[in-house]
């Protein structure tokens, strides 16, 4: 810590530090950086929120040894806290650590507002104060830091947002935890982890040996879904994709991929999948290593319960999104009943609808409700959204960071459909199919958004594509 706010400043010469301090083990470690940036010369307050007699082990046994330096913790008052901040060139918040749970009240919140009001860079400890550091929430103030030291591993807190955005820069030091004893069931996808997972055609391969992947998507009014969903799935290597839609809109998707082989399927008055089509749809899938269903299918009835149908008796490995979701509005738990394979990947309207969650139980612990669904379903379970979480039903989760706003335009959606139905055909299990479907797809936004910014199209990410894996096979 010491190091980092030394570095922050560009030195400890001339500089002064404020650190304001809890009474738990983060208190402590503000206590520690505090002796050690004394020692190197820089000039230091220490303001103790709680009483320096209140403070618990081992931060009480650090008050004592910065009172041997000469250099005592004065006692927090609104006055004395902002005068030490006027005067200070960095702070470092050292107020709540990584188990605070809840809304900061009383001196807790003064504190906390004061530090955010001061104007000087703010260096946090381990997390800003105020973060839930399991979830990323945050119920009430918080802490906004320029940088975020971070100790062993970045914790849940400053990689999930909201907690994420007021992290600012994020550095994991090595503070010399014994590799055996560090276990983790939350892991980042990083650029080795998705090359690890990606096949490579071998020299003497063939369309149908490089991944056939049946698109169940698709109805009158929503004509465009099924072909961005084969052309993403084209792009991420699938050698033959099978394109199954209503018969009355063949021709208009059948312009929009002109290298996929289509199914005419029976359909509703209405222009929607019919429950007959559930044979025809099991026939081409006799000859198929995937299936994705849902975009653009409609919340008709009959489809509905056509889904619901292909789902429980399909053979091969399912990837369902958007209307396939729908299908089981109210039914999660239904779709334990299904011999293949699953893939979930529900925005928060579809997790909602899926599981009755409000929004804003979702937003609250967006880690463990993509847990929880995944294990009622055995299902792996992709919630999308600015750092879309991958769990699996046995409790093991991944968090994505790529991506950005140029994702957020029509269609995207559909595109992440087509990569991860891809990567099963392509022999990929759930679990990597979906992580590394969702770092390449947020890789393709991003490139696609630094040329074309808010103007980036779903199209402009399937095009971009390619160059995000072989960016990754080449990291």
């Amino acid at each position: 810590m010491a190091r980092a706010v030394a570095d922050l400043t560009a030195g400890v010469y001339g500089r002064r530090a404020t650190v304001v301090c809890g009474k738990g083990n983060n208190g402590g470690d503000g206590l520690v950086a505090a002796r050690h940036l004394a020692r190197w010369g820089m000039r230091v307050s220490v303001v103790a929120v709680e009483a320096p007699d209140e403070l618990r082990e081992p931060a009480a046994t650090n008050a004592r040894l910065l009172a041997e330096q000469g250099l005592s913790a004065q006692p927090f008052t609104p006055r004395s806290l902002e005068r030490e901040l006027e005067r200070a060139d960095v702070v470092v918040d050292a107020v709540f650590g990584t188990g605070f749970r809840g809304v900061p009240e009383d001196e807790w919140a003064v504190a906390i507002d004061s530090i955010n009001a001061a104007g000087s860079p703010v260096v946090a400890v381990d997390i800003p104060s105020g973060v839930n550091g399991a979830t990323g929430a945050i119920e009430g103030d918080a802490v906004r830091a320029d940088l975020t030291v971070t100790f062993g591993a970045a914790k849940v807190g400053v990689v999930l947002l909201p907690g994420a955005e007021l992290a600012g820069d994020v550095r994991v030091v090595d503070i010399g935890f014994p590799e055996e004893l560090v276990r983790a069931d939350v892991f980042l996808t990083e650029p080795s982890d998705v090359a690890a997972t990606l096949p490579i055609r071998a020299v003497d391969t063939h369309k149908r040996a490089s991944g056939v992947l049946v698109v169940v998507a698709g109805s009158r009014d929503m004509t465009g879904a099924p072909a961005m969903i084969a052309r993403a799935a084209g792009r991420m290597g699938a050698g033959l994709v099978v394109v199954a839609v209503p018969g009355s809109i063949l021709p208009i998707v059948q312009g929009g991929s002109t290298e996929s082989v289509y199914l005419a399927l029976p359909e509703t008055p209405q222009g929607s999948v019919a429950s007959e089509a559930l044979e025809p749809v099991l026939r081409a899938l006799e000859r198929a290593d995937a299936v994705a269903i849902g975009p653009g299918l409609s919340q008709a009835d009959d489809t509905a319960a056509f889904v619901r149908d292909l789902v429980r008796a399909c053979p091969t490995p399912i990837m369902l999104d958007a209307d396939g979701l729908n299908a089981f509005t109210g039914q999660a738990g239904d779709l334990v009943d299904r011999k293949a394979d699953l893939v979930l990947t529900p925005h928060e309207g579809e997790f909602s609808r899926l599981t009755g969650l409000t929004t804003r139980d979702l937003e609250a612990d967006r880690l463990g409700s993509a847990r929880a669904l995944a294990s009622t379903t055995g299902a792996v379970t992709l919630l999308k959204g600015s750092r879309t979480i991958v769990a699996a039903p046995d409790g093991l989760a991944r968090i994505n960071t790529t991506g950005g706003p140029a994702l957020a335009t029509a269609g995207s959606g559909d595109v992440l459909t087509g990569v991860i139905g891809a990567l099963l055909a392509r022999g990929l299990d759930p679990t990597d199919a979906a992580s590394s479907g969702a770092y390449l797809h947020g890789l393709a936004g991003t490139l696609a958004g630094a040329e074309f910014g808010e103007g980036t199209l779903a199209g402009d990410v399937i095009a971009r594509l390619p160059a995000a894996r072989a960016r990754v096979v080449q990291a």
